[in-house]
C-alpha cells in the first residue's frame, strides 16, 4: 500500500500471500453467487496479505473506526513515524495520551491505543490463546478492552488471525457494495446484508474482501 506522506511501510507486511483456504474459497463463492461469479476474477492476482503484529493491527483498527480512509492512514503515518512500523507495546504503554496527541491522534483514540498497548504488556491479549478460541470467543475478549468494539475484533480475525469466515455487519464499505451490487444502490439493512451473506458460508471473509475492493480501488489493510 502506497503511503502519500512519504512513509515507507514494512513490505513484509504488504506482501500478498493468500492463506491457504482462499483459492477454493473463491471457487466456491463463484458457484454460489452470481454477484461475486462477475466481481472475484477482476483480483485475481490480489488477495489478503500477510499479518501485521497483532498490536499494530489493533491500532491501525482502533484509528480506522468512525473515520475516514485518508485520516486514519494520515494518522497511522504520524503513528509510524514517531514509533515505528513495528511499534514495542512496551514503550507506547508508558506514554500520554497528550504525548500522542501531538502527532495528531484524537484524545480518545490515543487514550484507546495506549491502554490497548497496556493490555499487550500486561499479557491480557495472547495471540497464542486466541488463535485456539472461536470467532465469537475471539469477540468476546477483544471486546472487553475499552476502545475495542465488535467492529475492530472483527477486523483483528480477519487481518490478523485471517479467520476464513467474518462477516462484519457494521462495515460501511461492506454494507455499501452490498447496496451498489445487490440492491441496485438502494440503502441496506443489516438484516438484508446478512440474508444476502448466507450464499457465503463458510467463506465470508473472502466474499467481503472481494466486495470491499470492488468499491475502493486499494485493499485495505489492517
Amino acid at each position: 500500500m502506497g503511503s502519500p506522506s512519504g512513509v515507507v511501510l514494512n513490505t513484509a507486511i504488504d506482501q500478498v500471500v493468500a492463506p491457504a483456504y482462499w483459492e477454493r474459497a473463491k471457487t466456491e463463492l463463484m458457484k454460489n453467487d452470481r454477484i461475486l461469479r462477475r466481481i472475484i476474477p477482476l483480483y485475481a492476482d490480489d488477495a489478503l496479505g500477510l499479518p501485521a503484529s497483532p498490536f499494530v493491527t489493533l491500532v491501525r483498527a482502533v484509528l480506522s473506526r468512525q473515520a475516514s480512509r485518508r485520516t486514519a492512514l494520515r494518522q497511522w503515518h504520524q503513528f509510524a513515524r514517531h514509533h515505528g512500523e513495528q511499534p514495542n507495546p512496551e514503550n507506547i504503554a508508558i506514554l500520554s495520551s497528550a504525548c500522542l496527541g501531538q502527532i495528531g491522534l484524537p484524545r480518545r483514540k490515543a487514550e484507546y491505543i495506549i491502554g490497548i498497548s497496556q493490555h499487550f504488556v500486561d499479557g491480557y491479549i495472547d495471540v497464542s490463546r486466541l488463535q485456539h478460541l472461536d470467532n465469537e470467543a475471539v469477540i468476546e475478549t477483544l471486546c472487553a478492552i475499552r476502545g475495542v468494539g465488535r467492529w475492530t475484533a472483527e477486523m483483528f480475525l480477519i487481518f490478523n488471525l485471517r479467520r476464513a469466515d467474518v462477516l462484519p455487519l457494521d462495515d460501511a464499505a461492506l454494507l455499501q457494495a452490498i447496496s451498489t451490487h445487490y440492491f441496485s444502490g438502494e440503502p441496506v439493512s443489516r438484516f438484508e446484508a446478512r440474508e444476502v451473506a448466507q450464499a457465503w458460508a463458510p467463506w465470508c471473509t473472502v466474499a467481503t474482501w472481494h466486495l470491499w475492493r470492488s468499491v475502493d480501488a486499494v485493499a485495505v489493510h489492517y
